[in-house]
């Protein structure tokens, strides 16, 4: 699993502890009792890597927008409420309609068992969710809402999920994709007018013309040549490969690891038919792509800017993630092979990873290097952002099973792996494409379903499910 991935922070929230001015007027020594709930819920979240910050208890129209000002300024991903009392909804409601960012209510109490007049005091906030959640209703404000007790059931993960959730909306609207190259011509399922990209998507795409990557290239005795080698021979197999068309990958390579850091890219495309000797970029950089994979960064072949931005938030917040195509279908195993031309996040092969020689015949560019590997098996999802009519998006999500390569001697030498689908073979392509799926996917391992779920929601697409 990439190393990148360890700890990952799950979100950041800000937490609004929500009261009754009336009790701090006649029972101000009650508010006391709330405190050590209030830190059991922060400490709940901060297990599960999720950083928490806490407002000040909100009675007060005034005091609600004063927490709301301050979660903006602290960029958090989403607000989760939390009545500790009834809190009447006119002192809430202007600032939390109001708000760009992401509202989740938590529904819960103090006691997880309710049986005497002395508990009612503490036990009371569900009925102020209700009053709220009306107002947000009227108001045009979506929100999302788990109900239950933290020693009794799983709110707490569910509560993580849709957190997830929001990060990724939030990663995605403000992501930095690359575009290198324009989109190929005649492949028309993933291109989006820039204007529809930034009106309903909200990520910036950078096109860089070829030519700029010149001033990026390392010499050849610079010391980050000579340790990259290093880290080549260390991770990968470099038995098949010419050692001066791997020093050219590798100078290739760094030259685009430096443009994506200079330019904060968090995603980017290549389409390699912009590829040529001149262009700036000698060689496709297959091998770069495969590594910036590995550490967090998205990729789409062809100019595809909107899967670049899909696999570099997935990677970002789920981890674990990779560009991939639907090559050809295994009918008698009802299975689907896996592949492209030489991309792949190298850190999800099954094996050690073989660099190979790609002899270029799409135009004069260098011989490229490419990584070549089965992907590993284990649950995952496939994960498609399609456009649709209007100007409208569906996120496709599948849960599959990555299976095993069950002959290491037939696709030697490719990017390849296999899955099966949970519905047969048959009703899956029918599905998929019924849906409108494009034919650049995302897979991401793990059971990241409900987070996007809760992606979609927040982005506001339509939520596909084939399963």
């Amino acid at each position: 699993m990439n190393q990148n991935m360890q700890n990952k922070q799950n979100g950041k929230i800000g937490l609004l502890p929500m009261y009754l001015a009336l009790y701090d007027q006649h029972l101000p020594e009650t508010r006391n009792g709330f405190m050590p709930f209030l830190e059991k819920i922060h400490d709940a979240f901060t297990q599960q890597n999720v950083e928490v910050i806490t407002a000040s208890y909100c009675r007060l129209d005034s005091e609600f927008q004063e927490a709301i000002r301050q979660f903006e300024e602290e960029d958090v991903d989403c607000i989760v409420t939390l009545h500790l009392s009834y809190s009447p909804s006119l002192e809430c409601i202007h600032a939390l309609s109001k708000t760009r960012l992401p509202i989740i209510v938590f529904d819960t109490t103090i006691d997880s068992n309710f049986d005497s007049p002395s508990q009612i005091m503490y036990n009371h906030g569900i009925h102020g969710v209700q009053d709220m959640c009306n107002l947000l209703l009227r108001n045009g404000k979506d929100f999302i809402i788990e109900s239950g007790h933290i020693d009794l059931s799983e709110v707490i993960a569910h509560l993580v999920n849709h957190i997830q959730g929001a990060k990724m909306a939030h990663q995605f609207k403000k992501a930095r994709i690359g575009q290198i190259g324009e989109p190929f011509k005649g492949m028309g399922d993933f291109q989006v007018e820039p204007a529809v990209i930034q009106k309903k998507l909200g990520f910036q795409v950078i096109q860089t013309p070829l030519h700029q990557f010149a001033r990026y290239f390392p010499d050849a005795n610079e010391s980050s040549v000579h340790d990259e080698l290093i880290h080549d021979q260390n991770l990968f197999d470099l038995s098949d490969v010419d050692k001066e068309f791997h020093l050219s990958s590798i100078k290739t390579g760094i030259a685009l690891r430096r443009w994506l850091e200079t330019e904060q890219i968090s995603g980017f495309t290549i389409n390699f038919l912009s590829i040529t000797r001149d262009s700036g970029l000698p060689q496709m950089p297959f091998l770069e792509i495969g590594k910036a994979m590995s550490r967090g960064i998205g990729y789409a072949g062809e100019g595809d800017v909107l899967t670049a931005a899909l696999v570099g938030t997935l990677s970002q917040v789920i981890g674990n993630a990779t560009f991939s195509e639907m090559f050809c279908p295994n009918w008698s195993e009802n299975s689907i092979f896996l592949s492209h031309m030489g991309e792949m996040n190298v850190s999800l092969a099954a094996e050690t990873v073989q660099l190979k020689e790609k002899p270029w015949t799409y135009s004069d560019a260098e011989t490229a290097i490419y990584p070549s590997a089965c992907y590993m098996k284990g649950e995952a999802a496939i994960v498609n952002l399609a456009p649709g009519a209007d100007d409208r998006f569906s996120l496709i999500v599948s849960p599959i099973t990555m299976v095993e390569e069950k002959d290491k001697s037939i696709m030697q030498g490719k990017v390849r792996g296999w899955f099966k689908p949970r519905i047969p073979l048959s009703d899956f392509l029918k599905r998929y494409s019924e849906e409108g799926g494009t034919h650049h996917i995302a897979i991401v391992y793990g059971d990241p379903v409900d987070t996007l779920k809760t992606f979609a929601r927040i982005m506001q697409w339509n939520f596909i499910e084939i399963k």
